[in-house]
């Protein structure tokens, strides 16, 4: 069985170090994880409104990430008030999906002011990386790490050590 990843993002990530690391990230999962049924991987972005409220703002940003091709798959989202999940039972979650034949697995990043409280709501799993605020561009490497860390734990690869 394979389940695809797909990463909605709000905001493009500008050229630099952290959008070197995201690809180097993001090509390694494409490379290991469709062998052990975790990929392709896809990333889709959606531009960053400008509007001065913050809750347009984020239903703005909703409309553009519910445009994207997330039916029929497990929603993810990443928020600071989700559950701080170990990477361990993280990848085991993804490889139950898996094993329970969920077609897609899909994460979604708002941009600064977070998400919109209904695509939270809505959400399979919220998800945080713990109670420090991180930048949202950065959410996306934290995310793609712990993708790559999950496939090198299924494949038994020595990435991981506990």
């Amino acid at each position: 069985m394979s389940m695809r990843l797909f990463i909605g993002a709000v905001g493009r990530m500008k050229n630099g170090p952290e959008n070197a690391l995201f690809k180097d990230y993001f090509d390694r999962c494409n490379k290991a994880g469709p062998k052990v049924g975790l990929g392709p991987m896809q990333l889709a972005e959606t531009i960053e409104t400008k509007n001065p409220h913050k809750r347009e703002r984020q239903r703005l940003e909703a409309l553009g990430l519910t445009k994207m091709p997330i039916k029929n798959s497990r929603i993810i989202v990443l928020d600071e008030r989700g559950r701080n999940l170990p990477s361990v039972a993280f990848s085991d979650r993804l490889e139950n999906w898996r094993d329970d034949g969920i077609p897609q697995a899909s994460f979604l990043i708002g941009g600064p002011d977070g998400l919109e409280p209904s695509i939270v709501s809505d959400a399979d799993l919220v998800l945080s990386f713990g109670a420090m605020t991180w930048p949202h561009m950065m959410a996306r490497i934290l995310l793609v790490e712990q993708l790559y860390r999950s496939i090198s734990l299924l494949s038994g690869h020595p990435y991981h050590r506990a």
